[in-house]
């Protein structure tokens, strides 16, 4: 197997780990973060803008979020879309700014929050397998082409094997990380 084709199944699984980082950033945990608005997009003259590109984003408290919107037409917009939203949170017009107060989650909500985190969790475990399955098809017709031999067949897919087995192990830390996150009070 070449060293190209073990960098490109690298690659896939590490933009998966990525992508599961940015998903479980955007789950509540009681603690004020940025992520949590990242799914937020407010009208801007007729276009729906995220929210991070009209204005700037901050937490000057651990359960409060501070946005300043770059125009003050701005204001009554983001508002809006913060309460339209599915984040259970309540935005506030401050002046020029806005602010949004995280509160505490309680129990019922913190497990439900875990079993999302380990549901979105597997789902990226599976995509991780699947590149794995991938290279391992494409090892196989290497083989049947006469391009490798069984020996090597043999060697390259538990080299695969390991590096899949290390980047579902990352993956569930990421998830025991953001778990623990969640359930701290």
């Amino acid at each position: 197997m070449s060293k190209e084709s073990l960098k490109e199944m690298e690659r896939k699984m590490q933009s998966t780990l990525d992508a599961l980082r940015h998903d479980l950033s955007s789950l509540r945990t009681g603690r004020a973060t940025p992520a949590l608005l990242d799914k937020i997009t407010v009208d801007y003259y007729g276009t729906a803008t995220p929210l991070q590109q009209v204005a700037a984003l901050s937490v000057p408290e651990p359960r409060q979020l501070l946005i300043a919107p770059w125009e003050k037409t701005m204001v009554d917009p983001i508002v809006n879309a913060i309460s339209k939203s599915d984040l259970g949170v309540q935005a506030v017009k401050d002046g020029d700014k806005v602010r949004v107060s995280i509160p505490a989650l309680n129990e019922e909500r913190r497990k439900e929050m875990v079993k999302l985190a380990g549901k979105k969790t597997e789902d990226h475990k599976v995509a991780i397998r699947n590149v794995r399955r991938e290279t391992n098809d494409h090892l196989k017709k290497q083989e049947k082409d006469g391009e490798i031999s069984k020996d090597d067949l043999k060697r390259a897919e538990e080299e695969v094997q390991k590096i899949t087995d290390k980047y579902v192990a990352e993956a569930d830390h990421i998830r025991t990380d953001k778990e623990a996150e969640i359930m701290e009070v």
